[in-house]
């Protein structure tokens, strides 16, 4: 089974990820970085070079290309269920997971990341809150398409795999 996590950056996905796949005893993959190996430059250069509709479409290939592989935790990007029919493609390959963090989080935690996250690059204080509320508020109806919403702010990995066990337990794990 495939275990996509999608969330807004800075939910937490690349951190639950490896820590759920541990525990699970699947790999673990970071759709980003995957995006980064295949382009051969930062998300930050691909945005700067070549445009978010091109990240995109980039991302959309290399989610494909994982859609066939088994017992894999995958950290989404924060967009990739927005894009490309992905969500219905993640959701029809495996178990999608909403790791949810309330807004005020997220910027506390992503404030100091500006200059590696192009969508936010140069915010700070409130034009950065606001930011992420917009963002958010626009990707909200996607993330919540997800099998299971997972209030990650507050929660652990032994939370989150008691929600996954009805998933774990039809794929016979």
């Amino acid at each position: 089974m495939l275990i996509f996590l999608i969330g807004f950056m800075g939910s937490g996905k690349s951190t639950a990820g490896r820590l759920l796949a541990g525990s699970l005893s699947y790999d673990f993959t970071d759709l980003d970085k995957l995006v980064e190996e295949r382009e051969g430059m930062a998300i930050t250069e691909i945005f700067a070079r070549k445009g978010e509709d091109y990240f995109r479409e980039s991302e959309a290939a290399v989610l494909k290309s994982l859609l066939d592989d088994d017992r894999m935790v995958i950290a989404c990007g924060g967009g990739t269920p927005c894009f490309h029919d992905n969500m219905n493609k993640m959701k029809n390959a495996g178990v999608t997971v909403y790791l949810r963090v309330p807004p005020d989080v997220l910027a506390r935690r992503l404030s100091g990341e500006k200059g590696v996250r192009p969508l936010i690059a140069g915010m700070k204080g409130a034009r950065l809150k606001d930011h992420i509320r917009r963002l958010l508020a626009g990707r909200e109806g996607w993330y919540r398409q997800s099998d299971i919403i997972f209030d990650a702010a507050g929660s652990g990995t032994g939370e989150l795999i008691s929600l996954l066990k009805p998933y774990l337990e039809q794929e016979g794990r």
